[in-house]
């Protein structure tokens, strides 16, 4: 066998084996990031083309669009010499099917972190949100123009649109767009001062007007000469108590 098929066959076993590992020992499966760091590989690319392999091989199973949803079949076992239990076992094209069914249900929206609703402050800082970080939320939520691509989330600091039942740690999901009709609720960032907020957003003669959804705050005024751009318009909201609207 050339030398190159085998490095090849060493770095899938590595792979399939330290997914198997993983999950024993944290319950789940690793991200990208985690795998290139058991091999070696700083190109998250490099990692998903040899996850691609496997997956092509049917040695293992993903979720589309979701993170850390690798699981490995009964081939892979095999290919790691791993015998199974003696119980009856699903054929892989029927999970294969199953979890297609499953991903067309449910999309994975990027979370990426934070925005403020109250007056524009910093973006924050969190490590909490990496990569990796998503949520699961129903496709049935959306209308039939909305695409999963086109969307992202970010989790509500602040209480400037309780009115708008947007409370503090809801999470909130944008579809990402460059303008809005006035009277709608949008991601604004405003670059002079590098803020980020969640308002009701209105152009008007010579200002923009930030309109929050709670009576005890003003609205904000924007000169028009600063800086300003729409990141995203509002399409659905994840309660923190786990309901959706």
């Amino acid at each position: 066998m050339p030398r190159k098929s085998k490095k090849m066959k060493k770095r899938l076993e590595t792979i399939l084996d330290y997914i198997l590992w993983y999950q024993d020992e944290y319950g789940s499966s690793p991200s990208i990031r985690e795998i290139g760091d058991r091999i070696d590989v700083s190109s998250t690319s490099q990692v998903s083309f040899y996850l691609e392999k496997l997956e092509n091989m049917e040695y293992i199973v993903r979720r589309t669009n979701k993170s850390r949803s690798a699981q490995v079949t009964p081939e892979g076992l095999a290919f790691l010499g791993i015998e199974e239990e003696p119980v009856e076992v699903e054929k892989p094209a029927s999970l294969l099917k199953q979890l297609k069914e499953v991903s067309e249900s449910i999309w994975n929206v990027p979370l990426l972190g934070r925005i403020v609703a109250s007056e524009p402050l910093p973006m924050p800082d969190d490590p909490t949100f990496d990569a990796d970080s998503t949520i699961e939320v129903a496709r049935s939520l959306f209308g039939i123009k909305e695409k999963p691509e086109e969307l992202f989330a970010l989790e509500v600091d602040g209480d400037s649109m309780i009115d708008a039942m947007i409370n503090d740690g809801d999470v909130v999901i944008f579809r990402k767009a460059e303008m809005v009709n006035n009277g709608e609720m949008a991601a604004i960032w405003i670059d002079d001062d590098n803020t980020t907020t969640l308002k009701y957003f209105h152009q008007e003669k010579d200002h923009y007007r930030l309109e929050p959804a709670n009576p005890t705050m003003d609205d904000i005024i924007i000169p028009k000469e600063k800086q300003l751009r729409i990141m995203g318009q509002v399409v659905a909201v994840v309660r923190q108590v786990g309901t959706v609207a």
